[in-house]
C-alpha cells in the first residue's frame, strides 16, 4: 500500500509535539517536511521545537523549514500561558544538532505541491494557517493540487479557548484562515468540540509512561506541563489533546463522526474576531466547504496514540 504523503505545518506547543511524534511513528504516512509558523510561541522557538521534537523521535532525516513569523494583518498573539515560555516546556530537552533548511516554508509548500503529483500531498496544520495562506496567494494554482487540508481549529457548541467566541488557531491569524476555508480545497475540520473529548487523563497518561522508552517519558513530561492549565481551567481530569486528532483522523478516520457543512470566518468584529460561523443545520444556503468533526472515540483514540509511541 503507498503511503499517504503530508506536509505538517505547526506551531509546537505540546500536543503539536504529540501530533507530529504520532505521524514520524505510523508507516502509512510519509512524512515530506515539517514547517513551522509562528503561533504557540514566537517562530524562533517553534522552528527549533520542531526539530527537537524530530531528534527526540529519532527521525532526523526529516526536513525542518521556518515559515511566517507573523499573522498576515493582525499583530501575533501567543500562548506562553499554556505552552510555556519555550512552547515544549516540560522535559529538558538537548538543544537540536539538526539544521533548518534553508528554504523558507512558504516555498517548500508550493514547490512540493507541484513537484508531487496532483492530489496526492495532504496537507496537515496544527497552528496558526499563516504558512498555507501565504502559499495559496503567492501560487493558486496549487489548490487543485492538493488533496486535502486536515486542520485542528475552530469550534462551535464549545465556543472559544482564547475568547468567547474564538478557537486560538484560528484567532492568531483570521485572515489567513478566511483565504484557506474560501479556497476550495477540501476540508477536514477538528474543532474544540473534539478535542475537548480526548483528556489526558491520569490513567492514560500513566499507561504512556509505562511504555518505559525515552520517548515515553519525555511525552509524559510534555503532557504534565500542558495539562496543568486546561485542569485548573476546566476543573477536568487531564487537559484536550488538541493536535494529534489531525493524525489520528488520517491513520483512523472511524475513530470520527462529523458532517459536511459550510464554516465563515469572522474577520471583522473584535468581539468575534476569528470566530468559526460553523452552519450545522445547514440553515443557510452557504455551500459546504468542510468535514467538521462532531464526536470522538477517546478511548479508542489514546490505544492508537499509545500503540505508536511504543515503537519510537
Amino acid at each position: 500500500m503507498a503511503r499517504q504523503k503530508i506536509i505538517i505545518d505547526t506551531d509546537p506547543g505540546q500536543d503539536d509535539a504529540l501530533a507530529i511524534l504520532l505521524a514520524l511513528a505510523s508507516p502509512e504516512l510519509e512524512v515530506l517536511g515539517i514547517c513551522a509558523v509562528a503561533g504557540n510561541v514566537p517562530l524562533a522557538w517553534t522552528q527549533k521545537n520542531a526539530l527537537k521534537i524530530c531528534e527526540l523521535a529519532g527521525k532526523t532525516g526529516v526536513p525542518v523549514y521556518a515559515g511566517a513569523s507573523r499573522p498576515l494583518v493582525r499583530d501575533l498573539v501567543t500562548a506562553e500561558h499554556v505552552h510555556g515560555r519555550t512552547g515544549l516546556d516540560g522535559p529538558d530537552l538537548p538543544e537540536p544538532s539538526m539544521a533548518l533548511q534553508a528554504q523558507h516554508a512558504v516555498d517548500f509548500i508550493i514547490d512540493t505541491i507541484r513537484l508531487e503529483p496532483a492530489g496526492e500531498v495532504t496537507l496537515c496544520t496544527l497552528g496558526p494557517l499563516t504558512n498555507v495562506a501565504l502559499a495559496l496567494q503567492r501560487a493558486p494554482d496549487i489548490a487543485a493540487r492538493i488533496q486535502q487540508i486536515v486542520l485542528m481549529g475552530g469550534g462551535f457548541s464549545e465556543g472559544g479557548n482564547i475568547t468567547p467566541a474564538a478557537e486560538f488557531n484560528i484567532y492568531v491569524d483570521p485572515h489567513a484562515a478566511q483565504v484557506v476555508f474560501a479556497s476550495g480545497i477540501p476540508l477536514v475540520v477538528m474543532p474544540l468540540d473534539v478535542t475537548h473529548q480526548v483528556l489526558t487523563t491520569r490513567q492514560r497518561v500513566a499507561a504512556i509512561g509505562a511504555l518505559g522508552t525515552p520517548v515515553a517519558r519525555a511525552v509524559v513530561e510534555l503532557l504534565e506541563f500542558f495539562e496543568r492549565y486546561d485542569e485548573q481551567k476546566y476543573g477536568s481530569d487531564g487537559g484536550p489533546l488538541h493536535d494529534p486528532c489531525v493524525i489520528a483522523w488520517l491513520l483512523q478516520p472511524a475513530l470520527f463522526q462529523g458532517r459536511h457543512c459550510n464554516v465563515s470566518i469572522e474577520c471583522s468584529s473584535e468581539l468575534t474576531m476569528g470566530m468559526t460561523v460553523v452552519d450545522w443545520w445547514h440553515v443557510t444556503e452557504r455551500p459546504a466547504n468542510a468535514m467538521v468533526m462532531r464526536t470522538v472515540d477517546a478511548d479508542g483514540f489514546f490505544a492508537l496514540l499509545t500503540a505508536r509511541l511504543k515503537t519510537l
